[in-house]
């Protein structure tokens, strides 16, 4: 099985503020799979740390708002190129990239809405089944994910 994974949840230090989202659930998932690590933002060419983002009113943008959407599409696109075929992906919850059923609601409040990141929202598209690291960790044993661990 081969999974996308957003890369701070493998513990790389490419998050916004510079730190990682290390998650020991997901690299227990992923120890027999082929692991494709991610970040979109990184791929985009931004640094880390770097201002962090939010979605408002359709675009990635900072809370000065600055319109930061192409160059985080572009990192999308980036890792959309160079993933070949994946039967996973496993993002950060959240996020504005990689956020799966909700991302914060552009007001930089902490308040977050339904909604995907730019690349959960791609890779939908795409055909690609898409959870996010909470998912992974609602059962004792990942039962929402039993039927991927087995496929070849």
């Amino acid at each position: 099985m081969r999974v996308l994974v957003s890369a701070c949840l493998l513990g790389r230090n490419c998050k916004y503020s510079g730190g990682n989202n290390r998650n020991e659930r997901v690299l227990a998932f992923l120890r027999d799979k082929e692991c494709v690590p991610v970040c979109p933002e990184v791929e985009a060419g931004l640094p880390v740390p770097r201002p962090p983002v939010e979605i408002r009113a359709g675009r990635v943008v900072t809370k000065d708002g600055r319109d930061m959407d192409e160059i985080y599409r572009r990192g999308v696109c980036r890792v959309l190129a160079r993933m070949g075929r994946v039967d996973l992906a496993i993002l950060k919850s959240g996020s504005p990239t990689c956020g799966v059923h909700d991302i914060y609601d552009g007001t930089f409040s902490g308040k977050k809405i339904k909604g995907q990141g730019v690349l959960a929202e791609a890779l939908v598209r795409a055909g690609v089944p898409v959870v996010d690291e909470k998912e992974l960790l609602s059962g004792p044993d990942a039962e929402g994910l039993t039927a991927f661990r087995d496929k070849p």
